[in-house]
């Protein structure tokens, strides 16, 4: 729904209505106004299933795009030019007719642990036997179950303040919680991170910490303007995750989790490494993967080589029966 005067043309922005959300979008609108002065960029609010929906853990919803669907149909019916999304909120299949047309640079992708207002404690070790962990991700949880057996893991469900409100109030379970630090730190709550939870505690989300704007595919006008936006490097990352998700069938609300890095070879290339889990929801079993490939050259082709062929590995060494363990308690 573009309208046009003499020099302004207004391209309206799709965005969910949480804090986060419009914190996020707003970064996406300012970057565009900079980079194209002379058109408008309007913000659109909408809820979600996700955002309706705080009485259940997220993976017996079911929905994959649990976060998407409504501003998906605005896109689709030319009420918004453009959406922006959490990439890790985004299905691995898009709706047909639309693309993702920049990917942002990410930012740190790692989950964070804070700790309840008042207590001493600094990282997950040294909480007491029996603390209560708050966490709405069955990814999250099985990895901290399989490291952690001793502390006790319930859901926590809301906008990024309701946690934090619910983790501090002195009445409340909540010993700590487990968060993104890219939400933290774009909510400029960094302080309240108490540990980064390294790689061999806890793979991130597939596609977490980047930001994507979503568009119809026929749109040429509306994805040349938002190439100002892509970063290439974060564009291969997430390709590589986003493949090896898709290729296991899983969405948001499943216990996958994913580390990339590139890697600088002996004869001076670069190779992108990825490193896939799949998880048991009680993290009685944890199945890892990994593999590397030349991305410079092959680019987002060879990302998605790269995705399928760490799920193929982990499919191989049973991580179907994990997920189609979790399909039958989905459904229960």
């Amino acid at each position: 729904m573009s309208s046009s005067s003499e020099k302004i043309n207004t391209y309206t922005i799709g965005s969910r209505e949480s804090q986060l959300a419009m914190i996020q979008t707003k970064h996406v609108k300012q970057l565009l106004e900079a980079s194209y002065p002379n058109h408008s960029f309007p913000i659109t609010g909408m809820t979600t299933i996700g955002d309706k929906n705080l009485s259940q853990p997220l993976f017996q919803i079911g929905e994959k795009s649990l976060f998407t669907k409504e501003l998906e149909v605005a896109l689709q019916n030319k009420i918004v030019d453009l959406v922006v999304h959490s990439l890790k909120d985004l299905p691995t299949i898009l709706p047909e007719g639309m693309t993702i047309a920049a990917i942002l640079k990410r930012e740190n992708p790692s989950d964070a642990l804070v700790i309840k207002k008042g207590l001493s404690y600094k990282s997950v070790d040294e909480l007491p036997k029996g603390s209560v962990i708050g966490t709405s991700s069955v990814r999250r949880m099985a990895q901290m179950k399989a490291a952690f057996p001793d502390l006790v893991f319930q859901d926590a469900r809301g906008n990024l303040n309701t946690r934090l409100r619910k983790l501090d109030d002195q009445n409340g379970p909540y010993s700590a919680l487990v968060l993104a630090v890219a939400g933290l730190e774009r909510l400029e709550m960094s302080d309240r991170i108490s540990q980064i939870l390294p790689p061999n505690i806890m793979l991130h989300a597939v596609g977490q910490g980047a930001l994507a704007v979503e568009c119809r595919v026929d749109d040429k006008q509306i994805i040349e303007l938002l190439s100002v936006l892509e970063d290439k490097d974060t564009r291969l990352r997430c390709s590589a995750e986003r493949s090896l998700l898709r290729t296991l069938e899983g969405g948001c609300s499943v216990p996958i989790g994913v580390n990339t890095e590139f890697i600088e070879t002996q004869n001076g290339t670069r190779e992108l490494k990825l490193l896939g889990l799949v998880a048991r929801l009680d993290g009685s079993e944890i199945i890892k993967a990994e593999a590397q490939k030349n991305v410079d050259e092959g680019g987002v082709e060879t990302a998605d080589e790269l995705g399928k062929e760490v799920a193929r590995i982990l499919i191989e060494k049973g991580a179907n029966s994990i997920l189609e363990e979790l399909k039958i308690l989905r459904q229960k």
